[in-house]
C-alpha cells in the first residue's frame, strides 16, 4: 500500500476510475447481448432500429474512454456486418 499522500490519492482516482469504466463496459456488454438474442430470433427490423442506439452507447463508451478509439470503431464495424449479414439470409429465405 502507498504511504505518500499523493500516491493515496492517484490510488483512489484509479479506483473510481476502474469501477466507472466496468460500469460503462457492462452497459455496453448488455446492449451488444441484446443486439445480438435480436438478430438471432430473426427480428432483423428491430435490430435495425436499435443499431443506432447502440452506435450511441458505443460512442458514449468511447468519450469517456471506457473503451479505445479503434475498439469502438471496430465493434461498430462488426456490428453492421453482423446486421447486413442477417438481412441478407432473411431475404434469401
Amino acid at each position: 500500500m502507498a504511504h505518500h499522500t499523493s500516491a493515496l490519492k492517484a490510488h483512489r482516482q484509479s479506483a473510481k476510475r476502474r469501477n466507472r469504466n466496468r460500469s460503462d463496459r457492462s452497459t455496453l456488454r448488455t446492449y451488444l447481448k441484446a443486439f445480438g438474442d435480436l438478430l438471432q430470433r430473426g427480428k432483423t427490423e428491430d435490430a435495425q432500429k436499435s443499431l443506432s442506439e447502440l452506435y450511441a452507447v458505443i460512442d458514449k463508451s468511447r468519450h469517456k474512454k471506457a473503451i479505445s478509439n479503434n475498439a469502438a470503431a471496430r465493434k461498430k464495424s462488426r456490428l453492421t456486418r453482423r446486421l447486413n449479414a442477417a438481412i441478407t439470409r432473411s431475404s434469401q429465405a
